[in-house]
């Protein structure tokens, strides 16, 4: 029997040091290469899913607000999916609590897909492996894949749905995080799915990315083995800067910077001249990340408050993979 269980779920974003930009395959999202992320604490999604016969057809509620047939379809690839492995017919509501901006570039799509693979499985009682989660979260978000680990890992590309998914490579438990510098939360005007397919169709130095970060996940690998955070920091910001450059090459060209971004990238390149070990790293939108030890995050804070406001500066640390809450939300 089922032991179906309608519990508040927990994803935490995760921000790639090596990008995935890319697909393959539309349908099943299978990446053109593989990715590394690092999973961050800062950041989350909290989901609950109920099947109910009771109900006429499936409704997503995302912080308090029913939302349209757009945002719900690509939390029913996931529920249909769902539906198919436990047999399932009924409706569902979805729940769902996002910590964090959407769309604008902060991993949103991460946390609230892998927190909704998550729900949905326990929902209608199937006891899914991590790997399987991988999976199941990767139909509804590509990124949504590594969110299922904590710390670091990587996303296998795969050749097909059975064997593209992320596993764990290393727990982050040494001198390593992050601070955002959120220059804009608004929602970005051209979507990761339309930047990639536009990349891929269109950009003359695509092969040329797809070589270069076989070789940068290889090297990044052995940096994190090492815990060397300058050369993590180094191979993340040669990944993020060839990401952004692909999509100035695509035709039509398009850029998620702002005049702010570019502000903010000069301050990362400031502070490493006064000798701070500090990276850049930047997914769709406009905000910049900050890698650095996480043991200067405090001090590198109080330096960058003269010129930005507190608000604006959210510092992270390696963060769990999912979590079930074992008490209901407020």
């Amino acid at each position: 029997m089922l032991n179906k269980e309608s519990k508040w779920v927990r994803a935490y974003t995760n921000i790639a040091f090596i990008k995935y930009w890319g697909k393959k395959d539309e349908t099943f999202i299978l990446p053109q290469n593989n990715s590394l992320s690092l999973t961050l604490d800062a950041f989350y999604t909290e989901t609950k899913v109920t099947f109910d016969s009771e109900l006429k057809a499936d409704v997503l509620w995302l912080d308090h607000v029913e939302q349209d047939e757009k945002a719900l379809k690509k939390a029913q690839v996931i529920l249909d999916i769902v539906r198919q492995k436990a047999g399932l017919e009924d409706c569902a509501k979805i729940e769902s609590i996002n910590h964090v901006p959407t769309a604008a570039g902060l991993a949103s799509s991460a946390s609230g897909l892998a927190a909704l693979a998550g729900a949905a499985s326990l929902a209608a009682g199937l006891d899914l492996s991590k790997t399987e989660l991988s999976r199941l979260a990767r139909r509804g978000s590509g990124s949504a894949s590594r969110s299922i680990y904590g710390g670091f890992a990587e996303w296998q590309q795969g050749t097909s749905d059975a064997d593209s998914f992320a596993v764990p490579i290393d727990d982050a438990d040494w001198d390593i995080g992050m601070i955002f510098i959120i220059v804009e939360d608004a929602q970005k005007e051209i979507s990761s799915t339309e930047g990639m397919r536009r990349v891929v169709e269109t950009s003359p130095y695509y092969e040329g990315w797809l070589a270069s970060t076989a070789t940068d996940l290889a090297a990044i690998k052995t940096a994190i083995a090492e815990q060397d955070l300058a050369q993590v920091g180094e191979i993340s910001e040669r990944s993020a800067l060839k990401m952004h450059a692909l999509n100035l090459s695509a035709h039509p060209p398009f850029n998620y910077w702002t005049p702010e971004t570019i502000k903010a990238m000069q301050k990362v390149e400031d502070l490493r001249a006064q000798g701070y070990p500090v990276y850049l790293t930047m997914d769709a939108g406009p905000n910049v990340k900050l890698i650095c030890k996480a043991s200067q995050m405090e001090e590198l804070k109080n330096i960058l408050l003269q010129d930005y406001h507190a608000d604006q500066l959210v510092l992270a640390k390696p963060g769990p993979g999912l979590q079930v809450l074992e008490d209901e939300q407020e």
